[in-house]
């Protein structure tokens, strides 16, 4: 009895082989693939508040990406990945999800890349190119301080209802291929919460060449808050000049924001520099300047140094700070 139903099991897992070959190609077996990848920071730096911290000056992450080839030149893909403080071990901050960083499942071709889950949005995916930090440093980058003022691309995305600034929570998100240098990205959630007044929308454009880029985005998240970047950079033997313009709208309230910045590669060393100023309804509400210089240990591993001196409408303060980073 136990022998036939084994040569049954047998025979149904050679069956649904066969029809699974006839149905799919060949190519579209044992072509996927994982990769475990990420971003490891920590410093010493002095806030603005003039305390002395341990911890990442940029942010630390670990990411299990996968890419199946399902033949005809479409691949399945997935992403996981969360943010972590190196100083204690602990996830970024206790009211975000555990793959805080990206949650999503797609597929990507010729026509481009469609994904759903939980990702940054059109704009804070494309908009990092134009700030010389890649808008990823906590002391001297101008987009961190100044960019997105009103505009949470989800006003309720983390625990307890807090909004996240960069990532969308059910979200579907199409980037297409380049054509002629110009890649088009859209990202949106068909869902609805209580109290949501519109369903996210974002929609960036954005051109890439050798010797430069510029980008156009404009969109609205779930509470009616709408943002609008442009952003434009100019590259030259090893030298870069680069700036922002955003726009972000909550209700009455307006707030512009504009940052210009420079980097200069010499042989392993890259110096690094931006100003930038916000205003919050026609009154200043920050200004800054940042500094900063980052040598080359390795193809993976930098030390750097960073300085910022920024104002705001009741004092000014200093921070900086030391820091290493190795990506894998």
């Amino acid at each position: 009895m136990q022998a036939n139903q084994q040569r049954r099991s047998r025979s149904a897992l050679a069956w649904t082989f066969l029809v699974s070959c006839t149905l799919a190609p060949p190519a579209a077996w044992c072509q996927g693939s994982v990769a475990v990848s990420g971003f490891i920071d920590a410093g010493i730096y002095r806030d603005i508040d003039q305390d002395w911290k341990i911890g990442p000056i940029q942010r630390s992450h670990l990411a299990f990406s996968g890419k199946e080839d399902l033949g005809g030149g479409t691949a399945f893909i997935f992403r996981l990945s969360t943010r972590f403080e190196t100083d204690t071990g602990t996830l970024e901050e206790s009211n975000k999800p555990l793959w805080h960083d990206e949650a999503t499942i797609g597929i990507s071709g010729k026509y481009g890349t469609l994904q759903v889950g939980r990702r940054m949005d059109a704009l804070y995916a494309n908009d990092w190119i134009f700030d010389p930090w890649n808008y990823y440093d906590r002391i001297a980058s101008p987009a961190w301080d100044l960019w997105r003022y009103h505009f949470a691309s989800d006003p309720s995305a983390n625990r307890g209802g807090t909004p996240d600034w960069g990532r969308l929570n059910n979200g579907i998100f199409y980037d297409s291929p380049s054509l002629a240098g110009f890649t088009l990205h859209l990202s949106g959630s068909p869902e609805s919460s209580p109290g949501d007044r519109e369903k996210a929308l974002m929609t960036a454009l954005r051109y890439q060449h050798e010797h430069g880029a510029a980008m156009l985005a404009h969109g609205r998240n779930s509470a009616g808050d709408t943002d609008s970047f442009v952003g434009l950079k100019l590259i030259a033997s090893g030298f870069s000049v680069m700036g922002g313009v955003d726009l972000s709208k909550s209700g009455a309230s307006t707030a512009k924001a504009w940052s210009l910045g420079a980097s200069m590669d010499v042989r392993r060393t890259t110096f690094r520099a931006g100003i930038g100023r916000l205003n919050v309804d026609g009154v200043m509400g920050q200004k800054m300047l940042g500094l900063g210089i980052k040598q080359a240990l390795s193809k993976r591993t930098s030390l750097y140094a960073d300085f910022a001196r920024k104002a705001y409408p009741t004092r000014t303060a200093s921070t900086y700070g030391l820091g290493m980073v190795h990506t894998f």
